[in-house]
Formats: C-alpha cells, sequence, structure tokens
C-alpha cells in the first residue's frame, strides 16, 4: 500500500503540525511503511533523501510560516500521487485542495487530520474582525471541507463531538499522535539548570509550546502571581518563541514578575528539550483551545507531573487524574494550586510515579500501528502488504 500525505507546514517550522508528520514518518517504518516528504522551502535547507522541498514564500506578517505556490504544489502533489492508494491530508489550505483534485482525479480515497481548532484560532489575529463572523466562516468552511472527504481523523474525543457540531458528516476516527517514550525519558536536569542559571533547589514551573495568543500563557503569569504569595521564589520557565512574545514580556513586567519568568526560545528536541523537562518541578498549561496537547504527554514521559485546564483536546489526557492535576478555569485557583504544589512537592509524589506509567498508554508506536490499520481499511488493503508513505507538504 502506498499512502500520500500533503500539508503546508513541516520543521524547520515547529508546530504541532510538524511534529505529527515526523513521528508518524518515523514510527510507521515499524510497520513496512516507506515514508517519502514533500515539503516546503523555508529557506536554505539540506537536501535530504526522500525530502522534497516546494518553493514558497513568507506569509505576509508570520516570519514562520511559508505559503507554497499553488501550482507548484499541485504538480507536485499530483506527481507523488501516481503510484499512490490513498490521500492524507494535514493541513486545511493549499494543501487540502491539491490533495483532494489529486485524489478526485486519480480516483484514491482522501482522508484528512484535523489538526486546529479554527474557530478559536483565528479571533486572535483578525481582531478587527467581528468574532462572530469569524467563527461562523470557520466553522462554515471546516463542515464543507471535511464532507468533501472520505473519512476525517481526529486528535480527540472533544475535537470529534465540536466537528460533529458543525454539521459534519464524514466518518471521523479519534486517533491522537502519540509520543517517544524513549526521547523524553533521559534528559539531565541539572545540566539545564547550569545553563539558564536556575537555582538546583529553585522550584520551576514549565511551559512549553508556541508562544502564540491561543495559548493562554497570560494566564499563566497570572496565577504565577497567585503561586508567589505561596512559594516567593517559584520561577515559570517558558519554551517556545511566537507572536504573542512582545505582549507577554510586558505583562510580565507589569505584574512585577521580571525575576520570576524566563523566556528561552525554543529547544532542541533531540537533548536540550528533554533536558529542559527533566528540569522542571511542575508542567503547567492553560490552552483552551488544543486539540490534544501533546506537550503534556512529553512532561509525563519525563516524569514531570501536570498541571492543567481541562479543555478540548486536553480533557483526554486529564480526565483519569494520572500524573496530572485539573484545577478551575480561574488563574487565582490555579495559581492556589501550583503554589502549593510547590511548597509541599512531598505531598503530590504520587503524581510523579503516576506521570510516566500513564504516558506509556500513548506510546507514538502504539499510535502508528492503529494508523497504519486504518489505512488498509480506507483503501481496502490487508495490513500485512508492505506500505511505502509519502508525505507530501
Amino acid at each position: 500500500m502506498r499512502v500520500l500525505m500533503v500539508s503546508d507546514v513541516y520543521f524547520p517550522r515547529v508546530n504541532g503540525v510538524s511534529t505529527s508528520i515526523e513521528t508518524f514518518r518515523r514510527t510507521l517504518s515499524a510497520h513496512g511503511v516507506e515514508v517519502k516528504l514533500v515539503v516546503p522551502r523555508y529557506g536554505n535547507e539540506i537536501d535530504e533523501p526522500g525530502i522534497v522541498r516546494v518553493a514558497g514564500r513568507p506569509v505576509p506578517g508570520d516570519r514562520e510560516d511559508r505559503l507554497v505556490g499553488w501550482r507548484a504544489m499541485h504538480r507536485a502533489v499530483l506527481e507523488a500521487a501516481q503510484d499512490c492508494d490513498l490521500i492524507h491530508v494535514q493541513t486545511p489550505f493549499i494543501a487540502h485542495y491539491a490533495g483532494l483534485k489529486a485524489g478526485r482525479r486519480l480516483g484514491l480515497p482522501v482522508v484528512a487530520t484535523y489538526h486546529t481548532l479554527f474557530e478559536e484560532y483565528l479571533q486572535h489575529y483578525a481582531k478587527p474582525i467581528p468574532p462572530s463572523w469569524l467563527r461562523g466562516q470557520a466553522r462554515a468552511l471546516s463542515r464543507r471541507q471535511c464532507n468533501q472527504l472520505d473519512a476525517v481523523i481526529v486528535p480527540s474525543t472533544a475535537m470529534r463531538q465540536r466537528l460533529e457540531s458543525y454539521g459534519v458528516t464524514s466518518p471521523m476516527h479519534v486517533l491522537p499522535t502519540g509520543i517517544p517514550m524513549a526521547q523524553f525519558a533521559g534528559g539531565s536536569g541539572m545540566r539545564f539548570r547550569r545553563k539558564f542559571g536556575i537555582g538546583e533547589s529553585r522550584p520551576m514551573a514549565l511551559f512549553v509550546g508556541r508562544v502564540a495568543h491561543e495559548k493562554n500563557i497570560g494566564f499563566l503569569l497570572e496565577a504565577l502571581v497567585q503561586a508567589r504569595q505561596i512559594r516567593p521564589d517559584a520561577l515559570l520557565v517558558i519554551a517556545g518563541e511566537g507572536p504573542a512574545m512582545a505582549d507577554l514580556k510586558v505583562q510580565t513586567a507589569a505584574l512585577g514578575l521580571q525575576d520570576a519568568v524566563q523566556f528561552i526560545g525554543y529547544l532542541d528536541r533531540q537533548q536540550a528539550l528533554p533536558d529542559c523537562y527533566a528540569a522542571a518541578n511542575v508542567f503547567v498549561f492553560a490552552s483552551r483551545t488544543e486539540t490534544q496537547g501533546l506537550v503534556l504527554l512529553e512532561a509525563m514521559a519525563a516524569g514531570v507531573p501536570v498541571i492543567a485546564l481541562s479543555e478540548m483536546g486536553t480533557t483526554d489526557i486529564l480526565a483519569p487524574a494520572r500524573g496530572a492535576f485539573s484545577p478551575p478555569n480561574d488563574p487565582r485557583a490555579f495559581g492556589e494550586v501550583l503554589g502549593q504544589f510547590l511548597k509541599h512537592p512531598e505531598a503530590w509524589r504520587h503524581l510523579n510515579d503516576e506521570a510516566p506509567i500513564y504516558a506509556r498508554e500513548w506510546t507514538d508506536v502504539a499510535m502508528a500501528e492503529r494508523l497504519a490499520r486504518l489505512y488498509g481499511e480506507l483503501s481496502n488493503c490487508e495490513i500485512g502488504q508492505k506500505f511505502r508513505l509519502t508525505v507530501a507538504i
């Protein structure tokens, strides 16, 4: 069986979609899947076997993303799909239309993963436009695109329910990405603390992710004010970059938290990020629009307990209350829990023990097996056949 994935983003652009594609690209090989990537060219990336870069230009007002040419993407996808059995779309932009057109022209089933809750996302980036109008347009577009597909993969139960409320009638399959346990279990917390000048015994809360408005990081800053009333030396480390950075630094100063918040930018996922997780006493997360919340599982895999809001995609992870705690959606209440955790860590020791055990239930290997089986079902191919997965981005 041969599968073609289509997306508008990939590394070096760091986000959840890129991480998901790379995770499945790596783990599907264990199920006889050969992977080929066709991705945007962000700069002067070194050519690699199996990876084809499609030329693109910067998105206006967004230095991180690239807009590939419409015709170039359509040509690349159609050429790559010639010997494939199924097309898997990863993003709803040019990739969606290129993948759908190629699939219909070649008579192939087309499936997509719905990664991003655009209903909540767009209002942060188009503020002059009324939010109600934006939400209506996002719902209509999502409904139209999803109903053009043969099946939709969603990373969480909450996302499936949201799409059902939009009127999506295509078959939907809940299948999260999964995490590589070994990658996050061997970090050196002391190495990280020495590098960034953090005291060995200073209590450290950690956020990892894109520094964007929809991540609700401002909520964490407000919660930190409350937490420091209980544990005055508490530190919040924010690992990531993004468009909300300037606003968050202004908020940090306004709240008098200059000595309590450390922005450290993006980290290499091979060593620096595992070290960062290992250095933390607790992972904190307040996004209300997350589709799955993989960073929660990454932290748990490193043995770090999680304090997070149970909203949208994080609910599936947090519901069993294993290795994690979900305070009310209120910064003072959240900060109270965080402060008590950092002041009395021995009382929460069971969360440290539970976290890595629970994370093993969400491994990338298990999710790749489920995806391979789903591909077989959708294309009527036998599971035992050797797959070749072509990923066009």
